[in-house]
């Protein structure tokens, strides 16, 4: 049975302009100038750059629908002003558009831009080699467009086949599919096209000009590759009859190979992303001088002309519904305008403050660059030095650079937990595993240490930990077990 009551109840909800504030601080420099610019394209109050005369004061508006709380301090005749020349479109007149300062038999030089072919448009061009029918050509398409951009056909033949006739029309059977394979298997980059990636090395060694380690290297991986994989070297020192050099010269043959033949040739067309830090930290006569990146202070001010259309209305006697409603927009967009702006000094103060208590609480670190010297240091840290909510860190954290005189790091690396050393101490987790690290780059290849020995090694400098934290650790570091890290 269905009943409708009354419930009443109290909570909290962040309002609007609360959100779209986090979401501002979150973001770093780059996408931050990115949200300015929609934002001052979606509302024509907002200008940036700095007037003669600003009339905008921070509690010169408020949230009332009395246009009456709009004062300018100039005094505006309304018989001299015609408001639908305010309230008119954006328009301008071709005749101001147009410039004379110039001569007909100039060059008109514009920047060249380089046409990048993508990947799979490579594929296609290199196809147009080939002498193929109809029929062959649009199941090639349909091979290379089933690569993924690391350079792999992820996709059993079977289900290539159905796939074909389902979507595309395209009735064939596995045999041909296998033929077509076969070209795919011999454009370039080489290794394109493989299933997997025991198919892929050996396609790339079967490209190479054969010789005593090619062969040897092909027969490795032809016939034992999970032998290879697990660095059994060994083992296949005694079943191919062959000493420890010439194993380490067939294998060296496999390391030049490109797990990802798609990968190479996506990397040189991608556009370089430069890391644009949005703090700078400096020593000024031994003290740390802390900067925010001009392009995170933007001067904005809100628009002189809408104020004026606002006083306009005030003074006007003909008041017509038309006008009301642009009036009711104009008012809008102020109002947008002056949180807008209100929300970027918020984000500056939030950015700066946030900083500077990290500078602070890392300074023998930012004095020295040693990076033993880094405390341990959490989120809640911070937040309680600042008075911020954690989350309103961690966004700060996890999105910023900060420029330093050695490099430009995530402040979110300058966070660790803390451990105990024999010496009671509290240490960084940073400075552990960065000892950590140091052990395992000086170890003997031939002979790499199991995380037990690490442990014993890290107990005897005076980091008790335990073998299943080291495993933790190292997975952190991206460092795989003993056993991958075996050279011959």
């Amino acid at each position: 049975m269905l009943k409708q009551f009354l419930n009443l109840k109290l909570s909290q909800k962040l309002s609007p302009q609360q959100i779209q504030l986090m979401k501002l601080i979150q973001l770093p420099t780059q996408a931050f100038e990115q949200r300015l610019k929609e934002e001052m394209v979606e509302n024509p109050a907002l200008e940036s750059g700095k007037e003669e005369e600003e009339l905008y004061e921070k509690d010169e508006f408020d949230n009332n629908d009395e246009y009456d709380d709009y004062d300018d301090n100039e005094n505006i005749n309304a018989d001299e002003i015609n408001i639908d020349e305010y309230l008119s479109n954006d328009e301008t007149p071709d005749y101001k558009l147009q410039a004379n300062n110039y001569s007909d038999d100039d060059e008109e030089r514009q920047m060249p831009f380089a046409a990048s072919t993508s990947f799979h448009q490579d594929l296609i061009n290199q196809l147009n080699t080939f002498i193929l029918t109809d029929e062959q050509r649009d199941i090639a398409e349909f091979l290379v467009g089933s690569i993924d951009d690391d350079g792999y056909l992820r996709r059993s033949v079977p289900d290539i086949v159905d796939d074909m006739a389902f979507t595309q029309g395209i009735y064939t059977d596995e045999k041909t599919v296998e033929k077509i394979l076969h070209i795919i298997h011999d454009l370039e980059p080489s290794g394109v096209g493989a299933r997997d990636l025991h198919e892929c090395l050996l396609l790339q060694l079967r490209h190479k000009t054969p010789t005593e380690y090619v062969d040897l290297a092909i027969n490795i991986i032809e016939n034992n590759f999970e032998a290879f994989t697990k660095k059994h070297y060994e083992k296949l020192q005694a079943t191919y009859e062959i000493s420890k050099e010439q194993l380490k010269k067939a294998i060296e043959e496999i390391e030049k190979l490109n797990p990802k033949p798609g990968g190479s040739f996506d990397s040189n067309s991608r556009t370089v992303e430069q890391i644009v830090p949005d703090f700078a930290i400096r020593i000024v006569d031994g003290e740390l001088e802390l900067t925010l990146n001009g392009r995170n202070a933007p001067t904005l001010h809100v628009s002189k002309d809408y104020q004026e259309m606002l006083q306009t209305y005030k003074v006007s006697k003909d008041k017509s519904h038309a006008q009301k409603d642009a009036v009711q927009f104009i008012k809008q967009k102020l109002d947008s305008a002056k949180w807008f702006i209100d929300a970027i000094r918020q984000r500056q103060e939030t950015l700066f403050v946030t900083m500077n208590a990290i500078m602070h609480f890392q300074q023998e670190y930012f004095l020295d660059g040693e990076e033993t010297k880094l405390k341990p240091m959490i989120l809640k840290d911070i937040a309680d030095m600042v008075g911020l909510d954690i989350s309103t860190v961690s966004r700060v954290a996890n999105s910023k650079y900060v420029e330093t005189p050695y490099g430009t790091k995530l402040i979110k690396e300058y966070f660790s937990e803390s451990m105990k050393n024999d010496q009671g101490e509290d240490v960084s987790t940073l400075e552990i595993k960065k000892i950590l690290k140091n052990i395992i780059e000086e170890e003997d290849k031939s002979k790499p240490l199991p995380d037990d020995q690490l442990a014993e090694i890290l107990k005897e400098k005076g980091y008790p930990i335990a073998r299943r934290t080291i495993a933790k650790y190292r997975d952190l570091l991206d460092i795989p077990v003993a056993r991958m890290r075996k050279k011959i």
